[in-house]
């Protein structure tokens, strides 16, 4: 009898256990970790909202797989420690996925506790660093610094002889530093100046005097976006009238926003910007002001572009395993055609590396225009 009652009860608890991996498989859990608050509070409530236009998007069109996506957000405050803490949560919770951090101080941190739990992690963070770890479970929603600095360098040697380069003392900034000098080394540019800045730096006149004295005939700008907002500023302060080059945080939104005219004439290369002549990118612009009520920068596309990668992954594995979708991640190529919410066809590479179409833009009368559009580094020449 009571070997009988054992078995029941062994039965009923097992059946328990299959009801409760149901409930879990009933809706796909993301974590959305990023900086609300701090430094990075532009950035970071930038890419959030990407991130939960995307969910709303695709959840309203059946979801994935039939199931919709639940996304929860949580405010790193911009330090390291607490996205940390935050992703220990996360996988506590047994989260599907993690979207965020987007500075790369933070992620070079937190990763380690998602690649412990064999969850997949996209990550707005751009430092080169980021994916040398050999972490298979990291991923980026925007280019790595190795990709997009010989672009802009192409640009920098059709203007510059002698280029100061002001650039933010972080894991961000000395990535950057390192990777334009690597894509300068052996071109006519060489460099005038190094000029290291703080996060937040709030005076600017001694770095802009420093790129004035060193006969520099260009300067390139690296640093955060409220950052490079003060450094326009001084440098139209102190009439600087050579060309100001940088990336993607010199000439977005909040930038232009907070410089006022001081932005006009910077021209940045910039691997998303709602002003590409993308009809998806239009799209989006439209779908994202009409939810938030202001314009999206570079930040909210690479949240939304990185579910929508998300879920192509999963659909291409046809069921939801983590460790089996981080695997469909490397070497994935994703048509724009076949999902439009990636916005451009972009491919993976075995490190989680991106490839795409990227642009040149110049800030004209407080606006960004499109100068050029950049094919991918491993686009098939043309013939």
């Amino acid at each position: 009898m009571k070997k009988r009652f054992t078995l029941k009860l062994l039965a009923a608890s097992a059946a328990l256990a299959l009801c409760g991996a149901a409930a879990a498989q009933s809706s796909i859990k993301i974590a959305n970790i990023v900086e609300l608050s701090g430094g990075g509070a532009t950035a970071g409530t930038n890419f959030k909202n990407g991130v939960e236009l995307a969910v709303k998007e695709i959840n309203a069109a059946g979801g994935i797989l039939g199931k919709k996506i639940e996304s929860v957000s949580n405010d790193t405050q911009s330090n390291p420690g607490v996205a940390k803490g935050l992703t220990q949560k996360a996988v506590d919770n047994e989260v599907f996925a993690i979207f965020g951090p987007v500075f790369s101080g933070s992620i070079m941190v937190s990763m380690a506790e998602s690649r412990r739990a064999e969850v997949p992690n996209w990550t707005g963070g751009e430092a080169a660093a980021i994916t040398q770890q050999g972490n298979p479970f990291v991923f980026r929603t925007s280019f790595t610094q190795e990709t997009a600095m010989p672009k802009v360098a192409k640009y920098i040697v059709t203007k510059s002889k002698n280029l100061a380069i002001m650039y933010v003392n972080n894991d961000f900034g000395k990535g950057g530093l390192d990777s334009i000098k690597k894509a300068l080394n052996g071109s006519p540019t060489k460099i005038a100046a190094e000029i290291s800045t703080e996060p937040g730096q709030v005076d600017w006149s001694a770095a802009v005097l420093r790129a004035k004295n060193s006969g520099a005939d260009a300067v390139f700008v690296y640093t955060n976006e409220e950052e490079s907002a003060r450094a326009l500023r001084e440098l139209r302060k102190q009439g600087w009238d050579k060309p100001i080059i940088g990336e993607t945080t010199l000439t977005g939104q909040k930038v232009i926003e907070l410089a006022g005219d001081a932005a006009n004439g910077a021209v940045a290369h910039v691997g998303l910007t709602v002003d590409a002549p993308n009809p998806e990118m239009l799209k989006f612009k439209a779908n994202f002001y009409r939810e938030y009520k202001y314009i999206s920068d570079h930040n909210g596309i690479k949240g939304y572009t990185g579910v929508y990668t998300l879920k192509a992954a999963i659909e291409k594995v046809g069921k939801l395993d983590r460790k089996a979708v981080a695997q469909a991640m490397h070497g994935i190529n994703i048509s724009a055609a076949k999902v439009p919410g990636v916005i451009m066809d972009v491919s993976f590479d075995q490190r989680g590396d991106l490839d795409r179409e990227s642009f040149m833009v110049e800030v004209k009368n407080g606006k960004q225009e499109v100068i050029a559009t950049l094919p991918a580094l491993n686009a098939p020449a043309k013939k």
